[in-house]
Order: C-alpha cells, then structure tokens, then sequence
C-alpha cells in the first residue's frame, strides 16, 4: 500500500498534542465539554470514513450510536450489569453484530440505493426505540446511566477525568482504524472502491470486504455511543438520528475524505463553530450545507489540503515576482 504522507502523520500529531495541551491548561468544564465532542466526532467520522473506503457511502452510521448508547444504558440500568467497561464493550460488540446482519443484504445494494437503505436503517432504529416504551423509554429516553467504574484509582466525577478517558479511548480507536487502513485488508478495500468488478475478477470477494468494513465502522460508531450515555448519564431518542448521521458525512467530506486525517479536522472545525455562532444555531444545518457546497467546489479535496493549495499560491507568487524583478 502506498504510504502515508509524512503531511498526515505530522497533523495527526499536531491534533492529539492540541488535545492534551487542551486538557492541561483549559480546566473550564465548557472548554473540557466541547473538547471532547471534537474528539466523539472525530472517530466517529474517520470510522464512517473506513466504510466509504470500500466504496460505500454509508447513512447508516446514526443507527449504530444510537444502539451502543441503549445498549449500555439498558445493560446498566434495567439489567444490572455491574461493570460499566463490560457495558461499554457490549455497546460496540452489539452494533457490530448489527450491523453485520444487515451489512450482508445491505452490501448487495451499489450506489445510491446502498445510501437510501443506510437513511431507512436509521429511522428504523429511532422509531423502534421510541415505540418500544416498556424497555426503552419511549420519547423520554433512559436516565441515571451510572458513570464508568474507577480505573486505575481515577474516578471519572469530573470533565476533566472524562476528559482525559476520551482521550485515551479516541487514540486507541484512531490507531485501530489507522492500522486496518494501512494493513492488506486497506488496500483491499481501496481496490474494491476504485473498480469492485476487477477486483471480483481476480478472486476477491468484494461483499465480505464490503461487510467487515461496515461491521469495524458499526463497532466503532455503537462503542462511543455507549461512551456517550455514560458521560451524560441519559439518552432518548432524538441524540442521534438523520440529521446527525448527515453531520457526520459532512465531516468527512469538509475535512478530506482521501486523508486519514480529514474527518479529524472537519469534526473539529464543524463542532466548533454551533458554539462560536450561537446567534445562528437555527441556521446551522444550512449553514453546514453551504459551508459543504462551497468545500466541494472550491476545495474538492477537504481542509486538510488547504496549506498546500496556500503554499502553491505563495509559491507562484513569489516566482511571478522573482520573473518581474528580472
């Protein structure tokens, strides 16, 4: 497989530094809050991003967060599981399971249809979950989800020990994700999203690639939203649905779907601003629209080539200048 950019490893860096130097000077619970929303939606966007990688734009990512975070809540709350880290496991395991059954006829679909079912998983997710009131809740949702156990004598009661764990739970989940990318099966991957008929043609079975990749993305998407419930300590239906699932493309795309390091840089960039325009909280979803249309056309390949695009600009500057003076 071709390697990384040297580029990607140095903003990789650059971002997990960010973090902790974040969690070190910035003790505010707003700031630590925010801080590890970028960090949710970070991995959340690069495991959606390791689905498109087989060449499956995916809808469906919503659905698997919203399972993990009533999988953990119901385990903790209704069926008295006394570990929230086994809890916290089940979530992921679960909506790999799910998404496993249903990546298997899901995978058949190409293009455009494999998108639609990926929106009608989701809002088959979310109204089951606001029907079924005798375990779920209905509308009013699950509360007094228990916080994560003490580890290692850190008791997580504070914004700064939650910090501090999704630090540690982002960097382990990007490094998995990292190394499925760069490992045999990546490249198979890639292959399959570049010309899935030749890759059938020469023994490939593209539908199990295609599967396990959706399967690794649901893992991931089910593990943090068990992460999430027990941060907040509730859930109810209306955290994740349609329009969240849609955020989560959006970061991908905004900060380069061809770069490891894109959804990381979108999630950042696009979780921030709701906070720094709140006067435009109302208009936030057609902000992000516009915000993608303008990336699309004008940056087709995501922040994450922006320094370059400024230092081939620089760069022909300074030679037009040079060709002048001369």
């Amino acid at each position: 497989m071709k390697a990384a950019k040297p580029s990607q490893f140095v903003l990789a860096g650059v971002f997990v530094v960010l973090l902790v130097l974040f969690g070190v000077f910035f003790k505010s619970d707003y700031v630590l809050h925010v801080t590890i929303l970028i960090m949710m939606n970070a991995v959340l966007g690069c495991s959606l991003r390791l689905i498109n990688l087989s060449g499956q734009m995916s809808l469906a990512h919503g659905g698997f967060v919203t399972i993990g975070a009533y999988t953990s809540a119901l385990l903790l709350v209704k069926a008295g599981v006394p570990s929230t880290w086994l809890a916290l496991l089940a979530s992921g395991v679960i909506a790999a399971v799910i998404a496993f059954l249903v990546g298997i006829p899901f995978s058949r679909l190409k293009g455009i249809y494999f998108t639609i079912v990926g929106v009608f998983f989701v809002q088959v997710v979310v109204l089951t979950v606001q029907q079924w009131k005798s375990v779920t809740g209905g509308t009013f949702g699950i509360i007094g989800v228990p916080r994560p156990d003490s580890f290692l004598g850190i008791t997580f009661s504070s914004k700064l020990s939650f910090y501090m764990l999704a630090l540690g739970l982002m960097v382990v989940s990007m490094l998995i994700l990292w190394g499925v990318e760069h490992s045999r099966v990546g490249l198979t991957f890639l292959g399959i999203k570049q010309a899935d008929s030749l890759a059938e043609s020469v023994g490939i079975n593209t539908m199990v690639y295609k599967v396990a990749a959706f399967t690794v993305g649901g893992f991931f998407a089910g593990l943090w939203g068990g992460f999430h419930v027990q941060y907040v300590s509730a859930v109810d239906p209306t955290i994740y649905g349609f329009i969240p699932t849609i955020y989560m493309l959006i970061y991908m795309i905004v900060g380069g779907e061809n770069a490891f390091v894109g959804p990381m840089i979108g999630a950042a960039v696009l979780t921030l601003l709701p906070e720094v325009a709140r006067p435009l909280k109302a208009f936030m979803p057609l902000l992000f629209a516009g915000i993608l249309i303008l990336v699309i056309y004008l940056l087709p390949e995501g922040l994450v080539g922006l320094p370059s695009r400024l230092r081939n600009l620089f760069t022909r500057k300074m030679k037009g200048q040079s060709d002048a003076a001369s």
